[in-house]
């Protein structure tokens, strides 16, 4: 029975890949607007409502980097944290742990820039991308402040999504310029642990309230 299980849920991801593959390929050669999803179940060889099952939106066919958008890692980077570590603390080492991974999250190459080149220009994917950015912050002050968390939480978290957009931001400008991967690369963790100290400096001030509780470990 679980392995029953196991290899359906193997084939829903599998076919949920699929479906964003060549949706993304579409949209790429024709642009995102021009692209109907009648157009995308065909190619993918599914229903339109098996299209509709995985992704409530089109432009969550664009966007399907779940995991990056909404920075559930880092979510999850929090909840794991040794006793004594703050919030923030964690999330700076993690990200230097990323960075020597070269993990996707903060890898930049030619392909990455396009991609986002490509969300940016679209105002229905902007949008779309600011709604993810919301919720990551929603969930990050959850983590920080916990289920009704009060101001500097709210704040720090959304420093910290808006601390990722603009890190994001600068290493498109460096391929931009004419830069390097890994010029792009620098300037995007650079400005994460930037604004992650500045938040982590934030957190330092706070005294005699209930907020005071996430940076504390």
């Amino acid at each position: 029975m679980g392995c029953m299980g196991e290899r359906r849920e193997s084939k829903k991801r599998e076919t949920r890949q699929r479906i964003s593959d060549v949706a993304t390929k579409l949209f790429f050669a024709r642009g995102f607007d021009a692209v109907t999803l009648d157009e995308i179940a065909v190619a993918a060889d599914v229903s339109k409502m098996t299209v509709f099952n995985y992704f409530a939106r089109k432009e969550d066919l664009m966007l399907d980097r779940q995991d990056d958008l909404k920075l559930l890692f880092l979510r999850e980077a929090i909840r794991a944290r040794p006793d004594g570590q703050s919030a923030v603390a964690s999330l700076r080492v993690l990200m230097g742990q990323l960075q020597e991974q070269k993990h996707s999250f903060g890898r930049f190459d030619r392909h990455t820039a396009d991609f986002w080149r490509f969300v940016t220009a679209s105002p229905s994917l902007g949008a779309r991308l600011r709604e993810l950015n919301d919720e990551a912050a929603e969930g990050l002050a959850v983590e920080l402040g916990g289920p009704k968390p009060e101001g500097l939480a709210r704040l720090a978290a959304g420093m910290i999504v808006l601390t990722v957009h603009t890190a994001r931001q600068e290493a498109l400008h460096v391929f931009d310029r004419g830069g390097s991967a890994k010029k792009a690369n620098a300037a995007f963790f650079a400005l994460i642990d930037q604004g992650f100290a500045a938040v982590q400096g934030m957190a330092a001030t706070a005294v005699g309230s209930s907020e005071d509780d996430w940076h504390a470990g």
